[in-house]
Protein backbone atom coordinates (compact mmCIF):
# COMPACT_ATOMS: atom_id res chain seq x y z
CA UNK A 1 0.00 0.00 0.00
CA UNK A 2 1.05 3.51 -0.59
CA UNK A 3 1.31 5.95 1.82
CA UNK A 4 -0.88 8.27 3.16
CA UNK A 5 -1.21 11.75 0.91
CA UNK A 6 0.20 14.35 2.74
CA UNK A 7 -2.37 17.02 2.43
CA UNK A 8 -0.93 19.97 3.43
CA UNK A 9 1.82 19.59 1.07
CA UNK A 10 -0.64 18.97 -1.76
CA UNK A 11 -2.52 21.44 -0.78
CA UNK A 12 0.15 23.99 -0.69
CA UNK A 13 0.72 23.92 -4.35
CA UNK A 14 -3.02 25.26 -4.77
CA UNK A 15 -2.73 29.11 -3.31
CA UNK A 16 -6.97 29.29 -4.14
CA UNK A 17 -7.53 26.21 -1.16
CA UNK A 18 -6.20 29.09 1.09
CA UNK A 19 -9.30 30.93 1.33
CA UNK A 20 -12.77 29.97 2.96
CA UNK A 21 -14.30 28.08 0.54
CA UNK A 22 -14.73 24.73 -0.19
CA UNK A 23 -14.86 23.54 -4.10
CA UNK A 24 -16.69 20.20 -4.65
CA UNK A 25 -17.65 21.53 -8.34
CA UNK A 26 -14.01 20.26 -9.21
CA UNK A 27 -15.52 18.13 -12.37
CA UNK A 28 -16.35 21.54 -14.18
CA UNK A 29 -12.94 22.53 -13.75
CA UNK A 30 -10.30 22.32 -11.13
CA UNK A 31 -8.40 24.55 -9.11
CA UNK A 32 -4.64 25.70 -10.56
CA UNK A 33 -1.42 24.86 -9.55
CA UNK A 34 1.00 27.75 -8.73
CA UNK A 35 3.87 26.55 -10.54
CA UNK A 36 1.44 26.68 -13.49
CA UNK A 37 0.52 30.33 -13.22
CA UNK A 38 4.34 30.83 -12.56
CA UNK A 39 5.27 29.27 -15.92
CA UNK A 40 2.33 31.60 -17.72
CA UNK A 41 4.15 34.98 -16.40
CA UNK A 42 7.31 33.89 -17.01
CA UNK A 43 6.67 32.95 -20.78
CA UNK A 44 5.20 36.21 -20.99
CA UNK A 45 7.36 38.85 -18.98
CA UNK A 46 10.78 36.92 -20.97
CA UNK A 47 9.77 35.02 -24.07
CA UNK A 48 6.79 36.67 -25.54
CA UNK A 49 7.29 36.59 -29.10
CA UNK A 50 6.02 34.71 -32.54
CA UNK A 51 7.82 30.83 -32.50
CA UNK A 52 10.16 30.24 -34.92
CA UNK A 53 12.92 32.91 -35.84
CA UNK A 54 16.36 33.64 -35.45
CA UNK A 55 16.85 35.73 -32.76
CA UNK A 56 17.53 34.39 -29.37
CA UNK A 57 14.10 35.06 -27.71
CA UNK A 58 12.06 33.44 -30.05
CA UNK A 59 14.34 30.61 -29.87
CA UNK A 60 13.79 30.95 -26.57
CA UNK A 61 9.72 30.58 -26.54
CA UNK A 62 9.72 27.83 -29.04
CA UNK A 63 11.56 25.55 -27.06
CA UNK A 64 9.09 26.36 -24.09
CA UNK A 65 5.94 26.12 -26.15
CA UNK A 66 7.91 22.54 -27.63
CA UNK A 67 8.61 21.46 -24.00
CA UNK A 68 4.87 21.98 -22.99
CA UNK A 69 3.47 19.06 -25.68
CA UNK A 70 6.56 16.85 -24.22
CA UNK A 71 5.18 17.49 -20.98
CA UNK A 72 1.41 16.20 -21.76
CA UNK A 73 3.59 13.33 -24.22
CA UNK A 74 5.10 12.04 -20.76
CA UNK A 75 1.64 12.72 -18.66
CA UNK A 76 -0.17 10.12 -21.05
CA UNK A 77 2.92 7.99 -22.15
CA UNK A 78 2.36 9.39 -25.56
CA UNK A 79 5.30 7.57 -27.52
CA UNK A 80 6.07 10.94 -29.75
CA UNK A 81 5.12 14.75 -28.82
CA UNK A 82 3.72 14.89 -32.27
CA UNK A 83 0.56 13.00 -31.11
CA UNK A 84 -0.12 15.89 -29.01
CA UNK A 85 -2.54 18.58 -30.30
CA UNK A 86 -3.43 21.54 -27.84
CA UNK A 87 -6.47 23.17 -28.29
CA UNK A 88 -8.89 25.25 -26.32
CA UNK A 89 -11.41 22.63 -25.68
CA UNK A 90 -12.42 19.02 -25.43
CA UNK A 91 -15.32 20.39 -27.44
CA UNK A 92 -13.18 22.04 -30.19
CA UNK A 93 -10.95 19.53 -30.35
CA UNK A 94 -13.44 16.92 -30.74
CA UNK A 95 -15.35 18.92 -33.67
CA UNK A 96 -11.88 18.84 -35.21
CA UNK A 97 -11.46 15.81 -34.90
CA UNK A 98 -15.07 14.67 -36.48
CA UNK A 99 -14.59 16.73 -39.55
CA UNK A 100 -11.06 15.38 -40.17
CA UNK A 101 -12.03 11.64 -40.19
CA UNK A 102 -15.51 13.04 -42.11
CA UNK A 103 -13.51 13.25 -45.53
CA UNK A 104 -12.02 9.50 -44.63
CA UNK A 105 -15.49 7.98 -44.33
CA UNK A 106 -18.43 7.06 -47.06
CA UNK A 107 -21.66 6.98 -47.06
CA UNK A 108 -23.23 3.73 -45.08
CA UNK A 109 -20.09 4.02 -42.95
CA UNK A 110 -21.11 3.39 -39.57
CA UNK A 111 -20.23 5.48 -35.94
CA UNK A 112 -21.40 4.39 -32.77
CA UNK A 113 -21.97 6.87 -29.67
CA UNK A 114 -22.83 6.64 -26.52
CA UNK A 115 -26.01 8.07 -24.30
CA UNK A 116 -23.45 8.24 -21.53
CA UNK A 117 -21.55 10.88 -22.80
CA UNK A 118 -20.92 14.24 -22.49
CA UNK A 119 -22.46 16.33 -25.48
CA UNK A 120 -18.70 16.90 -26.74
CA UNK A 121 -18.49 13.37 -27.92
CA UNK A 122 -22.01 13.10 -29.81
CA UNK A 123 -23.22 15.61 -31.39
CA UNK A 124 -19.82 16.42 -33.45
CA UNK A 125 -20.20 12.59 -34.63
CA UNK A 126 -24.11 12.52 -35.17
CA UNK A 127 -23.66 15.79 -37.44
CA UNK A 128 -22.37 13.36 -39.82
CA UNK A 129 -25.47 11.60 -40.91
CA UNK A 130 -25.97 14.64 -42.94
CA UNK A 131 -23.13 13.50 -44.96
CA UNK A 132 -24.51 10.07 -45.16
CA UNK A 133 -23.03 7.81 -42.28
CA UNK A 134 -25.04 5.39 -40.16
CA UNK A 135 -25.27 6.44 -36.41
CA UNK A 136 -25.93 3.67 -33.77
CA UNK A 137 -26.11 4.29 -29.97
CA UNK A 138 -25.01 2.35 -27.26
CA UNK A 139 -27.06 2.57 -24.60
CA UNK A 140 -26.24 2.76 -20.93
CA UNK A 141 -28.82 -0.42 -19.67
CA UNK A 142 -31.54 1.34 -17.58
CA UNK A 143 -31.14 -0.82 -14.80
CA UNK A 144 -27.07 -1.08 -14.05
CA UNK A 145 -26.57 2.34 -15.01
CA UNK A 146 -23.82 0.11 -17.26
CA UNK A 147 -22.01 0.18 -20.59
CA UNK A 148 -22.58 -3.24 -21.23
CA UNK A 149 -19.86 -4.67 -23.46
CA UNK A 150 -22.25 -7.39 -24.93
CA UNK A 151 -24.50 -4.74 -26.04
CA UNK A 152 -20.92 -2.50 -28.20
CA UNK A 153 -20.59 -6.05 -29.63
CA UNK A 154 -24.33 -6.48 -31.03
CA UNK A 155 -23.99 -3.11 -32.46
CA UNK A 156 -20.75 -3.68 -34.55
CA UNK A 157 -20.92 -4.47 -38.10
CA UNK A 158 -17.62 -4.91 -40.68
CA UNK A 159 -19.73 -1.10 -41.75
CA UNK A 160 -18.37 0.43 -38.19
CA UNK A 161 -15.70 2.74 -38.75
CA UNK A 162 -15.71 4.67 -35.41
CA UNK A 163 -16.53 4.60 -31.87
CA UNK A 164 -16.93 7.15 -29.15
CA UNK A 165 -16.79 6.59 -25.92
CA UNK A 166 -16.17 8.46 -22.04
CA UNK A 167 -13.54 7.03 -20.43
CA UNK A 168 -16.15 8.05 -17.35
CA UNK A 169 -19.03 9.43 -17.18
CA UNK A 170 -19.54 12.86 -15.23
CA UNK A 171 -22.54 12.31 -13.71
CA UNK A 172 -22.11 8.21 -13.27
CA UNK A 173 -18.50 8.11 -12.11
CA UNK A 174 -17.98 4.62 -13.40
CA UNK A 175 -15.40 3.66 -14.93
CA UNK A 176 -15.23 1.86 -17.55
CA UNK A 177 -13.14 -0.59 -19.36
CA UNK A 178 -11.46 1.24 -22.04
CA UNK A 179 -8.86 -1.39 -22.76
CA UNK A 180 -11.53 -4.01 -23.20
CA UNK A 181 -13.12 -1.71 -25.33
CA UNK A 182 -10.25 -0.72 -27.72
CA UNK A 183 -9.92 -4.70 -28.13
CA UNK A 184 -13.66 -4.95 -28.96
CA UNK A 185 -13.49 -2.05 -31.20
CA UNK A 186 -9.85 -2.98 -33.11
CA UNK A 187 -10.98 -6.77 -33.78
CA UNK A 188 -13.73 -5.44 -35.96
CA UNK A 189 -11.47 -2.92 -37.40
CA UNK A 190 -12.96 0.44 -36.58
CA UNK A 191 -11.10 3.06 -34.61
CA UNK A 192 -12.23 4.23 -30.82
CA UNK A 193 -12.05 7.74 -29.96
CA UNK A 194 -12.53 8.30 -25.89
CA UNK A 195 -13.11 11.24 -23.92
CA UNK A 196 -10.74 11.09 -21.07
CA UNK A 197 -12.62 14.50 -19.26
CA UNK A 198 -13.66 13.34 -16.28
CA UNK A 199 -11.32 10.15 -15.70
CA UNK A 200 -7.55 12.34 -16.11
CA UNK A 201 -7.92 14.15 -12.93
CA UNK A 202 -8.58 11.13 -11.38
CA UNK A 203 -6.07 8.58 -12.69
CA UNK A 204 -3.62 8.19 -14.57
CA UNK A 205 -4.24 8.06 -18.30
CA UNK A 206 -1.40 5.56 -20.50
CA UNK A 207 -2.18 5.85 -24.19
CA UNK A 208 -0.46 3.13 -25.08
CA UNK A 209 -1.62 0.98 -21.91
CA UNK A 210 -5.13 1.66 -23.42
CA UNK A 211 -4.25 1.00 -27.06
CA UNK A 212 -6.59 4.13 -28.09
CA UNK A 213 -6.38 5.57 -31.34
CA UNK A 214 -7.80 9.25 -29.97
CA UNK A 215 -8.20 10.51 -26.54
CA UNK A 216 -8.73 13.60 -25.02
CA UNK A 217 -9.29 15.57 -21.77
CA UNK A 218 -9.57 19.25 -20.51
CA UNK A 219 -5.98 20.35 -19.00
CA UNK A 220 -8.56 22.93 -16.73
CA UNK A 221 -10.04 19.86 -14.86
CA UNK A 222 -6.31 18.55 -14.39
CA UNK A 223 -4.81 21.38 -11.95
CA UNK A 224 -3.92 23.70 -15.29
CA UNK A 225 -5.12 26.14 -17.43
CA UNK A 226 -8.03 26.78 -19.75
CA UNK A 227 -6.59 24.23 -22.68
CA UNK A 228 -7.03 20.82 -24.33
CA UNK A 229 -5.29 18.10 -25.20
CA UNK A 230 -6.09 15.38 -27.97
CA UNK A 231 -4.08 12.66 -28.30
CA UNK A 232 -4.11 10.41 -31.98
CA UNK A 233 -1.47 7.53 -33.05
CA UNK A 234 0.93 9.01 -35.05
CA UNK A 235 0.30 6.85 -38.06
CA UNK A 236 -3.60 7.74 -37.77
CA UNK A 237 -2.97 11.52 -37.84
CA UNK A 238 -0.41 11.54 -40.43
CA UNK A 239 -3.15 10.13 -42.47
CA UNK A 240 -5.97 12.54 -41.91
CA UNK A 241 -6.39 15.74 -43.97
CA UNK A 242 -5.65 18.79 -41.60
CA UNK A 243 -7.68 21.25 -40.49
CA UNK A 244 -5.19 24.35 -41.01
CA UNK A 245 -4.17 26.14 -44.07
CA UNK A 246 -3.73 24.75 -47.14
CA UNK A 247 -0.03 24.95 -47.19
CA UNK A 248 0.72 23.06 -43.97
CA UNK A 249 2.44 19.55 -45.29
CA UNK A 250 0.38 16.76 -44.22
CA UNK A 251 3.65 15.71 -42.35
CA UNK A 252 3.39 18.42 -40.12
CA UNK A 253 1.87 17.29 -36.98
CA UNK A 254 0.26 18.17 -34.68
CA UNK A 255 0.87 21.97 -36.12
CA UNK A 256 -1.64 20.80 -39.25
CA UNK A 257 -4.71 20.40 -36.68
CA UNK A 258 -3.54 23.76 -34.78
CA UNK A 259 -4.94 26.84 -36.65
CA UNK A 260 -3.46 29.58 -35.48
CA UNK A 261 -1.35 27.58 -33.00
CA UNK A 262 -1.70 26.90 -29.52
CA UNK A 263 -1.66 29.44 -26.87
CA UNK A 264 2.04 29.69 -26.10
CA UNK A 265 2.73 30.57 -22.52
CA UNK A 266 -0.55 28.13 -21.90
CA UNK A 267 1.31 25.74 -23.66
CA UNK A 268 4.45 26.36 -22.10
CA UNK A 269 2.53 26.12 -18.23
CA UNK A 270 1.68 23.07 -18.95
CA UNK A 271 5.16 21.74 -18.11
CA UNK A 272 4.27 22.39 -14.15
CA UNK A 273 1.86 19.61 -14.78
CA UNK A 274 3.82 16.37 -14.51
CA UNK A 275 6.52 18.33 -12.21
CA UNK A 276 3.70 18.43 -9.59
CA UNK A 277 3.17 14.68 -9.47
CA UNK A 278 6.70 13.81 -9.54
CA UNK A 279 7.14 15.75 -6.88
CA UNK A 280 4.72 14.00 -4.77
CA UNK A 281 6.17 10.94 -5.67
CA UNK A 282 9.28 12.16 -4.55
CA UNK A 283 7.70 14.27 -1.04
CA UNK A 284 6.19 10.68 -0.25
CA UNK A 285 9.58 8.80 -0.61
CA UNK A 286 8.05 6.37 -2.83
CA UNK A 287 10.94 3.85 -5.11
CA UNK A 288 12.69 5.90 -7.92
CA UNK A 289 12.74 2.80 -9.84
CA UNK A 290 9.12 3.08 -10.84
CA UNK A 291 7.27 5.91 -12.97
CA UNK A 292 6.96 9.06 -10.33
CA UNK A 293 3.57 9.72 -12.21
CA UNK A 294 1.78 6.18 -11.49
CA UNK A 295 3.20 6.53 -8.22
CA UNK A 296 1.52 9.64 -7.72
CA UNK A 297 -1.82 8.80 -8.90
CA UNK A 298 -1.87 5.19 -6.90
CA UNK A 299 -1.53 7.95 -3.77
CA UNK A 300 -4.27 10.06 -5.30
CA UNK A 301 -6.67 6.73 -5.96
CA UNK A 302 -6.24 5.77 -2.29
CA UNK A 303 -7.10 9.33 -0.97
CA UNK A 304 -10.02 9.15 -2.94
CA UNK A 305 -11.31 6.41 -1.76
CA UNK A 306 -11.67 7.35 1.20
CA UNK A 307 -13.19 10.47 0.33
CA UNK A 308 -15.94 8.04 -1.50
CA UNK A 309 -16.41 6.12 1.52
CA UNK A 310 -16.66 9.14 3.85
CA UNK A 311 -19.35 10.53 1.14
CA UNK A 312 -20.97 7.71 -0.25
CA UNK A 313 -21.86 5.77 3.00
CA UNK A 314 -23.53 8.91 4.23
CA UNK A 315 -26.06 9.14 1.21
CA UNK A 316 -26.35 5.14 1.76
CA UNK A 317 -27.84 6.17 5.01
CA UNK A 318 -30.69 8.81 3.89
CA UNK A 319 -33.97 6.59 2.64
CA UNK A 320 -34.53 9.52 0.33
CA UNK A 321 -31.53 9.51 -1.71
CA UNK A 322 -30.96 7.80 -4.54
CA UNK A 323 -27.50 7.76 -5.39
CA UNK A 324 -27.16 7.61 -9.84
CA UNK A 325 -23.90 5.29 -10.82
CA UNK A 326 -22.30 2.40 -9.17
CA UNK A 327 -23.17 2.29 -5.32
CA UNK A 328 -19.32 1.36 -4.66
CA UNK A 329 -16.61 3.49 -3.02
CA UNK A 330 -13.76 1.45 -4.42
CA UNK A 331 -11.69 3.29 -6.81
CA UNK A 332 -11.00 0.98 -8.75
CA UNK A 333 -14.76 1.44 -9.96
CA UNK A 334 -15.41 4.73 -9.68
CA UNK A 335 -13.76 8.25 -9.62
CA UNK A 336 -14.73 10.60 -6.92
CA UNK A 337 -17.94 12.07 -8.82
CA UNK A 338 -20.62 11.14 -6.72
CA UNK A 339 -24.13 11.88 -8.54
CA UNK A 340 -27.64 12.08 -6.16
CA UNK A 341 -31.29 12.86 -5.96
CA UNK A 342 -33.27 13.19 -2.97
CA UNK A 343 -37.19 11.85 -3.05
CA UNK A 344 -39.71 14.99 -2.83
CA UNK A 345 -37.01 17.59 -3.50
CA UNK A 346 -35.69 19.18 -6.80
CA UNK A 347 -31.95 18.68 -7.64
CA UNK A 348 -31.97 22.83 -7.88
CA UNK A 349 -33.48 23.22 -4.33
CA UNK A 350 -29.95 21.63 -2.82
CA UNK A 351 -26.59 23.51 -3.50
CA UNK A 352 -28.31 26.87 -3.06
CA UNK A 353 -28.35 25.71 0.43
CA UNK A 354 -24.69 25.12 0.89
CA UNK A 355 -23.30 28.47 -0.39
CA UNK A 356 -24.30 30.65 2.63
CA UNK A 357 -21.58 27.92 4.21
CA UNK A 358 -18.87 28.70 1.22
CA UNK A 359 -19.32 25.40 0.26
CA UNK A 360 -19.71 24.78 -3.75
CA UNK A 361 -21.62 22.33 -5.68
CA UNK A 362 -23.63 22.09 -8.38
CA UNK A 363 -26.87 20.40 -9.60
CA UNK A 364 -28.09 20.01 -13.32
CA UNK A 365 -27.18 17.53 -16.88
CA UNK A 366 -23.65 18.57 -17.15
CA UNK A 367 -23.97 18.75 -20.88
CA UNK A 368 -24.68 14.82 -20.47
CA UNK A 369 -28.45 15.78 -21.51
CA UNK A 370 -28.69 12.65 -23.33
CA UNK A 371 -27.99 10.39 -19.85
CA UNK A 372 -30.41 12.71 -18.13
CA UNK A 373 -33.42 12.26 -20.20
CA UNK A 374 -32.62 8.35 -20.57
CA UNK A 375 -32.92 8.27 -16.65
CA UNK A 376 -36.21 10.23 -16.74
CA UNK A 377 -34.25 12.64 -14.68
CA UNK A 378 -34.83 16.13 -16.02
CA UNK A 379 -38.09 17.09 -14.88
CA UNK A 380 -36.43 16.91 -11.39
CA UNK A 381 -33.82 19.53 -12.27
CA UNK A 382 -31.51 16.62 -13.77
CA UNK A 383 -28.88 15.17 -10.12
CA UNK A 384 -27.00 17.14 -7.43
CA UNK A 385 -23.40 15.88 -8.26
CA UNK A 386 -20.67 16.68 -5.76
CA UNK A 387 -17.39 16.35 -7.26
CA UNK A 388 -14.16 15.88 -5.42
CA UNK A 389 -10.26 15.46 -6.07
CA UNK A 390 -6.91 14.60 -4.40
CA UNK A 391 -6.64 17.84 -2.91
CA UNK A 392 -9.96 17.96 -0.93
CA UNK A 393 -9.92 16.34 2.51
CA UNK A 394 -11.68 14.15 4.92
CA UNK A 395 -12.46 17.56 7.36
CA UNK A 396 -14.05 19.39 3.83
CA UNK A 397 -16.15 15.69 3.20
CA UNK A 398 -17.63 15.95 6.72
CA UNK A 399 -18.79 19.69 6.39
CA UNK A 400 -20.81 18.80 3.66
CA UNK A 401 -22.41 16.28 5.05
CA UNK A 402 -22.68 17.89 8.05
CA UNK A 403 -24.84 20.68 5.90
CA UNK A 404 -26.13 17.87 4.11
CA UNK A 405 -27.95 16.01 7.01
CA UNK A 406 -30.08 19.30 7.66
CA UNK A 407 -31.65 18.81 3.77
CA UNK A 408 -31.67 15.09 3.07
Amino acid sequence: MPPTLDLPFVRHHFPALSGDWTFFDNAGGSQILKPVVDRITEFLYESNVQLGASYAVSQLATERVAAGAMAMATLINAADPAEVILGPSTSALLRMLAQCVRSTLQPGDEIIVTNADHEANISPWMELQREGMVLKTWRVNAVTLELELADLEALLTPRTRLVAVTHTSNVLGSIHPVRAIADLVHAQGALLCVDGVAFAPHRRVDVQALDVDFYTFSLYKVYGPHLALIYGKKELLLALPGYNHYFIEATAIPYKFQPGGSSYELSYSLTAIPEYFAALAQHHGLPRDADPIDQAFALIQQHEGDLNQRLLSFLHSRPRVRIIGRQTADPADRVSTISFVVEGLSSDQIPPQLDTHRIGIRYGHFYALRLIEALGLLPNQGVVRVSLVHYNTIEECDRLIEQLAKLL
